[in-house]
């Protein structure tokens, strides 16, 4: 039977049982980013539904080339020069590895439909589809002309030309947030029938840690807390300024940063510089249970993005109820309604940052009211089996197009 016809029950059609393969360059436990977390909550959400879902991943270290995680199969290749220190290089030769790995896995696998997440895997996508002749569907999660807000150097233009050629050979593209589905068509000239918005989704977290017992520093400390990579676009220069301002003015607020990423050392060298140790610090990578723990313990959460498509860390913080301030900027202002669901900063303001903060601090009722509706939208909003029924509806809308399309070159 072919996995891709609808199945019937009573007569009556009731969904599609898919083969589906997801690339993705990260996969847990390799974690770099939101990406990691997103492909994983929808992969294992599709499994539920009753598809077959095939990941394929970068190798980590100690970890298996195949496994099965929570029912996903999970497929980690290693790039043909694994040791190349550049970056592009090491791109090119994992799309390599992925491209023929899934050309051996096709000899005893029909897949249906091929899920590209953005441009790192989009070479292989792209052959994929046309060795195996099914269509291809892209989740575009950020851009490199948004991220630099614009183009300006080699590399820059090198990745830019791989998502427009990804964007091109995709039969379908979903985007994160209406403000990413504008980027694609004003930026990248997308058909707009040929782009689907669905947003991240977040699943509730389990909390069952001391944070006390690893960060002994925070001890009777009440602080505010974030977690993102340490990158430009994630505007932590802000949070530093903020700092500043608390300093100037003897407010007494604490600032605590989690995650890695080339600018780190950067921002931990302003910190000393400034002296302003009593009042942010910057601790490098946590792990996913240790990020619960600082978020459920923390007064508030802020994330002051300078450029965010989507912003998953902010459903994060929201679901477990904790107030939360995030830039008015990207797919963060879509999430979040000022001083209802959340509040909202001017990008890149520090004064912006204290102020919505102090409307929080000083009225610990009201913060606890936007904390609660928050968690009430996120709930109802981003749960993954809503994400991932609309995805399958994607996928389905996708194969019949192209039956469609296959049907009337045939005639």
């Amino acid at each position: 039977m072919n996995r891709s016809i609808p199945k019937e029950v009573n007569g009556k059609q009731t969904g599609w049982n898919l083969r589906i393969l997801i690339l993705s360059w990260e996969y847990p436990p390799n974690v770099v980013g939101g990406l990691s977390r997103h492909v994983n909550g929808l992969a294992v959400e599709l499994v539920r539904m009753g598809h077959e879902v095939h990941v394929i991943t970068a190798g980590v270290n100690e970890h298996p080339s195949y496994e099965r995680l929570n029912e996903v199969h999970v497929h980690r290749v290693t790039p043909l020069n694994n040791y190349d220190d550049n970056f592009l290089n090491w791109i090119a030769g994992l799309n390599l590895a992925i491209a023929l790995k899934v050309e051996k896995m096709a000899d005893s696998l029909k897949f249906d439909i091929i899920h590209a997440h953005d441009w790192l895997v989009g070479t292989s996508a792209i052959v994929i589809k046309e060795t195996l002749s099914i269509p291809l569907l892209s989740t575009i999660h950020a851009t490199e002309h948004g991220r630099n807000n614009g183009i300006y150097t080699e590399m820059q233009q090198f990745i830019h030309a791989k998502e427009l050629q990804l964007i091109k050979e995709s039969d379908q593209l979903i985007a994160c947030s209406e403000y990413m589905r504008e980027e694609l068509l004003t930026i990248y000239q997308a058909p707009s029938k040929k782009i689907a918005v669905i947003p991240n989704g977040v699943e509730q977290m389990e909390i069952d840690m001391d944070v006390e017992e690893y960060f002994p520093f925070l001890r009777n400390r009440k602080y505010i807390f974030s977690v993102g990579r340490m990158v430009k676009e994630k505007g932590y220069e802000t949070i530093i300024e903020a700092a500043e301002l608390a300093k100037e003015t003897g407010q007494n607020i604490y600032f605590v940063v989690a995650g890695k990423g080339p600018m780190l050392e950067n921002y931990r060298r302003q910190v000393r510089e400034k002296e302003l140790e009593n009042f942010l610090s910057f601790i490098g990578y946590v792990s996913d249970e240790q990020r619960n723990g600082l978020l459920t313990r923390s007064e508030l959460a802020i994330f002051p993005s300078l450029y965010e498509p989507f912003g998953i860390v902010a459903l994060e913080a929201m679901i477990l109820g904790k107030p939360t301030v995030v830039s008015e900027v990207g797919g963060l202002k879509g999430i979040v309604q000022h001083l209802q669901t959340g509040l909202l900063m001017v990008p890149g303001n520090a004064i912006s940052v204290m102020e919505n903060i102090n409307i929080l601090l000083r009225s610990p009722q009201n913060a606890q009211e936007i904390g609660n509706r928050g968690m009430k939208i996120v709930k109802s909003l981003y749960g993954w089996k809503n994400i991932a029924s609309q995805t399958t509806r994607v996928f389905e809308d996708t194969l019949l197009n192209k039956r469609v399309l296959d049907s009337e070159i045939s005639t």
